[in-house]
This record gives C-alpha cells, structure tokens and sequence, in this order.
C-alpha cells in the first residue's frame, strides 16, 4: 500500500509545487511508482510533468465533486503518473459544502488506486481551507517546504494547529514525515540562521538535503519538464535527486 504524502504550506512561494514536482521525477527515476495528485486550482504542477493543462478532460476536480473514478482521470508521463488539476477546482471548496462526507472525498478516490503506487504526493494550495482539509484528511503525512528567508517560520503555527486539529476530528494518523529547507543562499549568514531556526522547531524532521536558490528551478517549468529533464547538472537538479535518496530511505 503505497504511502500518502500532503506536500503542504500556506504560504506561498516556498518551493512547495517546485519539491513535489521534482521529487516525483527523482523518485521516479529511481524506480518507484510515484503519483502526484495536483489538489492546486493553479494547476502548477499539472503543467510542471508535461501536461497541456487546458486539453484535459477529466482532472481531480472530476474526481472529487462528479464521482470520475481517480484510474480513468490519472495520466501518465515519463516522469512519473499525474492526477492532474484545472481552474475548475478553484470552485470545489464550496461545492463540496453541500455533498456528503466532504472531509473525505480526496481520500475515498485515493484509497481506491494507492495499491498500484509506492508513494502519492499531494501538491496542495497555498492556504488552509476546505482542499487543503481534504488533502490532510487523505495523507499519511505532511513534507513541509520552508524557505530560507525572512518570515520562514511565519504561518507555520497555523498550519500545525490545523494539523493537531485535524489529527484529533478527522484523521487521528497524520503526522509530519519532513520538513524540507528550499531557497537556501550560502552566501548569507541569514539563510544559515533560518535553518538552525527550523531545526530546532522540527527536531529530527528536517531533512539533511537542502535545496539552494537556482535559476534554474525557476527555469524548468516554464518548459514543462522537471529540472533533471532541464539541466541534470544543475545545483537544483543534485539536489533534488539527494533529496529523493533520502526520502526513499525514509520510506
């Protein structure tokens, strides 16, 4: 049974689609089966593995609210299988207000294809609402980006007080599986600060990698590919695939 993963912070701009997207192509090229399910109306990630986003007719958002079975939405790409997203599920939050159960959507169409897969990662939007429930109600665990900038740890209070919330009402085994340090500058004493910061937040949770500022982690999806596919020698691309290394001896 493969493992659920909500990759997830409600701030945005963290590197958040950036890690989800290329750890599922490192992970990927290392031999596991790896979905990512894109649960962010922006449908970054969708676009980030290669999918033309506006083709698409079935997405999660079929998935969640028109009963669309997950296997008959999910597309396969050479860097690894996509449940992907659209502008329509910007609307989800509220439709699913009115049908039953709307805690446990994401998770019920998940349930039914986590057999065929070593690990699923759920990229979620950048805030804590009604998507963002459903994507916590469905994992096994969080990976939290945190950048290595001022106001890192901003927000981060929130999202743990949703997290205990959530583990009390509606899924009492989610726990953190990592905290992930992205846009880290060597050059700065401050970006060094930042990290001791985190660590001591999340003792043992932090994961040893550490994902520099790159231009190009910036560059890739504007291709439609994962960095690996962009620039394998990239200082982003060594490090996304140690990152992956490590998440897979974790597992």
């Amino acid at each position: 049974m493969g493992k659920i993963i909500a990759v997830v912070n409600q701030k945005g701009g963290v590197g958040k689609t950036t890690t989800a997207v290329n750890l599922t192509a490192c992970l990927h090229d290392l031999g596991l089966k790896v979905l990512l399910c894109d649960f962010d109306p922006q449908a970054n990630a969708t676009s980030g593995l290669g999918l033309e986003k506006r083709k698409l007719k079935q997405t999660v958002y079929d998935v969640i609210i028109n009963d669309t079975p997950a296997r008959e939405a999910i597309k396969s790409t050479k860097y690894g299988d996509v449940l992907p997203s659209s502008a329509d599920l910007a609307g989800a939050g509220v439709e699913l207000l009115s049908v039953e159960n709307p805690n446990f959507r994401l998770r019920n169409a998940l349930n039914e294809v986590r057999d065929d897969y070593d690990l699923i990662f759920i990229d979620c939007p950048p805030s804590l609402e009604m998507l963002t429930l459903n994507a916590l109600a469905a994992a096994d665990g969080i990976f939290v980006p945190v950048q290595c900038e001022y106001f890192a740890l901003e927000g981060l209070s929130d999202l743990m007080t949703t997290m205990r919330m959530v583990k009390k009402k509606i899924n009492p085994e989610l726990e953190i599986f990592g905290v992930a340090l992205t846009m880290f500058d060597g050059r700065t004493n401050f970006s060094t600060q930042v990290a001791q910061e985190v660590r001591r937040h999340f003792p043992g949770k932090v994961f040893a990698t550490v994902i520099p500022r790159n231009v190009r982690l910036a560059e890739a999806p504007s291709h439609g590919v994962p960095v690996a596919a962009y620039d394998k020698n990239s200082r982003g691309s060594q490090a996304y695939k140690a990152m992956a290394e490590e998440l897979k001896r974790k597992l």
